[in-house]
């Protein structure tokens, strides 16, 4: 095991070698930028890089999600990548060494190191379509004569359906025993598995699952990306052919790395699909110093005191709540994780909307807004969707640095100990929008045209919002001629949640609309008449 000493010697020869050892030292990155401060008594700690080109760092107590930076790097990760830069090495011949290692390190037959665990999807599906075959691989997506439907269990459908979709194969969906029997065929190229309760117990179980695909020789795949990695393997011992792993969740990797074990067949039909091959997979590229980077991460899961690190998020928690308590009307409570995914606790804060008149978003966003900017719960991203309308929100401690639970404390307890006053929409509609409407939506690189209906109650409006991928139910709210509706579509993993705010004139409106993790767009429609 590298030492402390060890490497704050070479993080600190690095260019920006101060940023890491503030980190290593406990210092808060928070921004230091001129925005809205809540809490203007509050001294905003440190510089960041990010400063220079006028983008806000913050404080992740939201835990391992990729769209706020996802994991804090071990110590040794960085130094590892920092060293594999020094040197050129040809990048087939260092996947063999690491898939060696990875075998002896994990029990498992075989590794790679992937650019994402998304990606480990992508070229693991790639794998068994293709079975290494270079012909087959530039078929790709153009699937005839070859096996071209990935079986999913139901309670395994989610967003990252897409990563096996982009082979061009059709997803089967399942639901019992019975249904995988009759969907299992010479067309099937592997079965999906997502990691989670169902899986280990369910009635649709991997151990009941492998027992009919075995016979058959169809590989089981399992996605446990936000998994740490146990050795034996779970999946694997009770079935599964290969196992998709983040590196920038738990393991304390890159972000962009991920890791497929398994089978050693399988697993290097997966690498042959992937950079630096050419063909379907060249995008999926992953550099010398993120292969050993995450071989470290890997390496660092053993040696790591987890027992250590489990008892100091705790403690953290405990600060803040300690804290919060004190706020008449709050209450807190830590919520302990179950199962093996997302292994961290959280800290969940509610307060009496009676006294602390904010919603969950309102506190979540004015945290976002802040200065230092804050993330909990949902904030900055697309999720959860709706936005939570409920007095309470989640701290998750698993990504802190020393010292940032202390800012988080604070703020959050100066801002329910005096909630500012929210302006909110009210009085009754102006009009009555219910019938057909015509939509057009400006992205940003296009014009679409779709189609509303609604119905209305008072300020109540909901109905159907027509798109393009597919019909979604909308509600919202008309108060005055100021419009709000929402309308989601999430069926087979699918993820479009749209919302659309506006002004209402007679038979026409307009406005700005959130498409999540898509940006904005502008929108205008007028009412259909017959």
């Amino acid at each position: 095991m590298i030492s402390r000493r060890k490497v704050i010697s070479i993080l600190s020869s690095l260019p920006f070698g101060g940023l890491f050892l503030g980190a290593l030292a406990g210092t808060n990155s928070a921004k230091s930028m001129p925005t809205t401060n809540l809490f203007p008594s509050k001294k905003v700690l440190g510089k960041s890089i990010y400063d220079s080109i006028g983008v806000r760092p913050l404080i992740n107590a939201r835990g391992t999600v990729t769209v706020v930076g996802a994991t804090r790097v071990l110590p040794e990760v960085q130094v590892a990548m920092d060293e594999a830069v020094k040197d050129f090495v040809q990048i087939d011949e260092l996947m063999n060494g690491v898939g060696l290692r990875l075998a002896e390190i994990t029990g498992a037959e075989w590794g790679v190191v992937t650019s994402g665990a998304s990606a480990a999807i992508t070229v693991a599906t790639a794998g068994c379509v293709t079975g290494g075959d270079p012909d087959k691989i530039w078929q790709i997506p153009n699937l005839d004569g070859m096996k071209d439907e990935v079986i999913i269990p139901s309670y395994s459908r989610s967003a990252y359906d897409a990563a096996a979709k982009a082979v061009g194969v059709r997803m089967v969906e399942v639901k019992t025993p019975e249904e995988l029997k009759a969907a299992l065929g010479p067309r099937t190229a592997m079965i999906m598995v997502l990691a989670s309760g169902a899986s280990e117990e369910g009635p649709l179980s991997l151990k009941i699952i492998a027992a009919l695909a075995k016979p058959l020789n169809v590989p089981i795949l399992v996605d446990a990306a936000a998994e740490g990695l146990e050795v034996p393997n779970p999946h694997i011992a009770q079935g599964a052919d290969m196992v998709a792993y983040s590196g920038g969740k738990y393991l304390r990797g890159p972000q962009c790395a991920g890791l497929l074990i398994g089978r050693k067949d399988l697993v290097q039909a997966a690498w042959i699909t992937s950079a630096p091959h050419h063909g379907f997979g060249r995008g999926f590229k992953v550099g010398r110093e993120e292969i050993m980077g995450m071989l470290t991460a890997v390496e660092m899961w053993e040696k790591r005191d987890h027992a250590t690190e489990w008892r100091m998020w705790i403690s953290w928690a405990d600060y803040i709540s300690n804290r919060l308590e004190q706020v008449p009307g709050v209450k807190t409570a830590l919520i302990l994780p179950k199962g093996r995914s997302n292994r961290s606790p959280s800290l969940q804060v509610k307060w009496d909307i009676s006294l602390i008149p904010l919603t969950g978003q309102d506190v979540e966003e004015l945290l976002w807004d802040n200065n230092p900017r804050i993330a909990v719960s949902g904030a900055g991203s697309y999720l959860p969707f709706p936005p939570n309308m409920e007095p309470n929100i989640r701290i998750n401690p698993s990504q802190l640095a020393a010292g940032e639970e202390k800012v988080i404390a604070n703020c959050v307890y100066e801002l329910l100990s005096n909630p500012p006053q929210m302006q909110k929409p009210s009085g009754p509609a102006a009009l009555d929008l219910s019938g057909l409407w015509d939509l057009e939506i400006q992205f940003v690189a296009s014009i679409v045209n779709q189609t509303l209906m609604f119905e209305q109650k008072g300020n109540e409006i909901f109905g159907t919002h027509h798109a393009s991928f597919g019909p979604r139910e909308l509600t919202g709210t008309l108060h005055g001629n100021d419009i709000l509706f929402r309308s989601s579509y999430t069926n087979q993993g699918v993820r479009l949640n749209f919302e659309f705010t506006g002004v209402v004139s007679d038979d026409s409106m307009d406005g700005k609309l959130s498409l999540g993790e898509y940006g904005r767009a502008e929108w205008k429609a007028k009412r259909r008449k017959y």
